[in-house]
């Protein structure tokens, strides 16, 4: 037998887990910074904090002050944190570090205390508004390529030449040409750049529930959402792999990145699945995809969602309400794709005795789930996100005093401010970039000008311009993150289909649905690199293991534009018709997929398995009883044939 097959295959125990998380929790020894510059940017990101936090409790300042600020806290952290170079190995920011946090400290003050004459001007730049301009957005793409990528900070720049070299573009992507000055003013000193839409969603919504998460997390909040996940179905076969599914769901919505909630759930979960049989790529595969999962399932749902709100002018909560139902398909699809692949190995889950009890669990972290289902109650009762998130980290501190385990004590409270700070740079520093990208969409109406070519590629053709529309948003979601590859396809692809006839938030959350699985997506995969790095496995290997396992994520944005009963549109019968077809539809074609129902499938009854999850996840009377009648027809034809195996032995 293979011996990579753990629990099956020998009776090996594996070393002794009695609790994943919390046996050590609140015993970590205090970590002081070791120099003047690590404390540097303690007392920065502190101070970041604290201001988000003012602004979230008692109200945000006027919209261009707000987010000068803001922008202002990031950037020099952003330089302070990310080296120049991936490779300098540096601990200390280097002189150039410095350099470039001064200029961005000078030009995010200079808007500051200028913002008034800028008014007064009537948004006319002067000579030095125009320097500062030019300093700020050599900021903004220095800052993008160290903290979040040189695809996306090359992006912002060739939006930029396109802008300033109009006249010399091709065809009806021609226009007049912006001078360095005009581009400056606009990017700088109006908020229909830098500081436009996406930066604004960063400086009130979203730095506050990245906060929330690290208030969660320092508390000892994510320590037991593992624990939870694993006293739930450790003991189930592949427990561990759907313990990384519901975890990954739990810590997902909170950070709203993929790839940090690989590399946050994934340290604990990767290494027990293998230890349970699973081959290191199936256990890089099934991290990455559950952890992409996290960015679409409410409440939170990462950035992008908040931004969407502001786009669509749409309230948060309707849209992580109309989200809920295709998230959680998703990781119905992914559980059992899961669980068909432990059946197919005969993998059992882990002894009782090397899991935290459910009991244990819950007595020991269970009030931590208060501050959420308040944040949630909060949101549902119409009150705003900042509001709500404000007085739900409150909560975190407060019910954490309830154990000493979970108590936020002075340091841990600095260091869940530092740690807050520090993660939303990235974020904020995309949304800067993506403001770019927008501003010169709006200045030079490449909008409609892409609108216009989309519609006419697509012969008008609904379905057409819904496949190019997702090979662009898997293509940017691949150098960009999701924040950012949302913001610019909302300002160039999403007018299309709404002109088509798909409703305002079917478009949208079809544009961000495919911008997240875009990073388990080959062959630019970044959650399922960062699942093979833990796993030690084959990156590009993974990726296709990734991309099999998500397959059904793939689908439900087609299903969400169809079906506007799984937004929760329409009568309680529709809708509750709608979840059930398209449950049946998840469990014919993930087993078509892993070739697995009842047992191995024969060719005939894959290809049938699969018409079948087509027919039931496509909308209809008519493909409803077909799909179910397949998937039926096949499931009683393996319920019969084991059942006469086992008459006969």
């Amino acid at each position: 037998m293979n011996s990579n097959q753990g629990s099956r295959a020998d009776n090996t125990r594996p070393e002794k887990t009695t609790s994943i998380y919390t046996k050590d929790a609140g015993k970590e020894k205090p970590i002081y910074p070791n120099n003047f510059w690590a404390w540097t940017i303690l007392v920065i990101g502190v101070a970041a904090s604290i201001f988000q936090l003012y602004t979230g409790g008692f109200g945000i300042f006027s919209s261009m002050i707000q987010r000068s600020i803001h922008w202002t806290f990031m950037s020099v952290l952003a330089f302070l944190v990310y080296r120049g170079r991936k490779n300098s190995g540096r601990e200390t920011p280097s002189a150039l570090d410095i350099a470039f946090a001064t200029l961005a400290l000078f030009a995010g003050l200079y808007i500051f205390f200028n913002w008034e004459a800028v008014v007064d001007r009537m948004g006319l730049p002067i000579e030095r508004d125009i320097f500062a301009g030019v300093i700020m957005i050599i900021v903004v793409l220095e800052a993008t390529r160290r903290a979040v990528g040189a695809a996306l900070a090359v992006t912002a720049l060739a939006f930029l030449l396109y802008a300033y070299f109009g006249p010399w573009m091709p065809g009806i992507f021609s226009h007049k040409g912006y001078s360095i000055e005009r581009l400056a003013g606009v990017m700088y000193t109006s908020t229909e750049g830098i500081f436009g839409i996406p930066i604004a969603v960063s400086s009130t919504y979203i730095v506050l529930f990245v906060l929330f998460g690290a208030f969660l997390s320092k508390s000892g909040g994510g320590r037991f959402f593992i624990d939870f996940a694993f006293s739930l179905t450790g003991r189930r076969r592949g427990g561990p792999a759907k313990a990384a599914v519901l975890s990954s769901a739990f810590m997902g919505t909170m950070s709203g990145a993929a790839v940090a909630n690989v590399v946050t759930t994934g340290t604990f979960t990767i290494p027990l699945m293998k230890r349970t049989g699973y081959p290191a790529v199936v256990a890089g595969a099934i991290e990455a995809v559950a952890s992409t999962g996290g960015q679409i399932m409410p409440p939170i749902m990462g950035a992008a969602a908040f931004i969407m709100s502001e786009f669509t002018e749409i309230p948060y909560i309707t849209i992580a309400k109309s989200a809920l139902i295709p998230a959680l398909l998703f990781f119905f699809a992914v559980y059992l794709m899961v669980d068909n692949q432990a059946k197919k190995m005969g993998l059992k889950g882990l002894p009782k005795e090397e899991l935290p009890g459910f009991g244990a669990t819950i007595i020991w972290g269970g009030h931590l789930f208060i501050p959420v289902i308040v944040l949630i109650l909060m949101l549902v009762r119409a009150y705003s996100p900042m509001k709500s998130v404000f007085w739900g980290i409150v909560l975190i501190i407060v019910v954490g005093m309830l154990r000493k385990s979970t108590r936020v004590h002075p340091w841990k409270l600095i260091e869940a401010l530092a740690l807050g700070a520090r993660n939303a740079v990235t974020i904020a520093t995309a949304c800067a970039a993506a403001g770019i990208i927008v501003g010169v969409i709006s200045l030079t109406g490449l909008g409609l000008k892409f609108s216009d070519s989309l519609i006419s590629l697509s012969g008008g053709n609904i379905f057409l311009a819904l496949f190019f529309t997702m090979v662009a948003s898997l293509v940017l979601g691949c150098g960009m993150p999701t924040t950012a590859a949302y913001v610019v396809l909302a300002a160039l692809a999403a007018p299309v289909l709404i002109k088509l006839g798909v409703p305002v938030i079917a478009a949208h959350l079809f544009i961000l649905y495919f911008g997240c699985i875009s990073t388990i997506t080959p062959p630019v995969a970044l959650s399922s690199y960062a699942g093979a790095g833990l796993a030690q496995a084959n990156a590009t290997k993974v990726g296709n293991t990734a991309f099999k396992f998500g397959i059904v994520a793939y689908i439900i944005p087609y299903m969400i534009v169809i079906g506007p009963g799984l937004l929760m549109q329409g009568g309680p019968i529709q809708i509750i018709g709608s979840l059930i077809t398209a449950c049946l539809g998840v469990i014919a074609f993930s087993a078509g997929m892993q070739n697995y129902l009842k047992q191995k499938c024969q060719l005939w009854q894959r290809v049938l398995l699969l018409i079948a999850g087509f027919c039931l996840l496509y909308p209809g009377i008519k493909t409803d009883f077909l799909g179910a009648a397949l998937l039926l027809a096949v499931y009683g034809y393996q319920e019969y044939g084991l059942r006469k195996t086992a008459t006969v032995s």
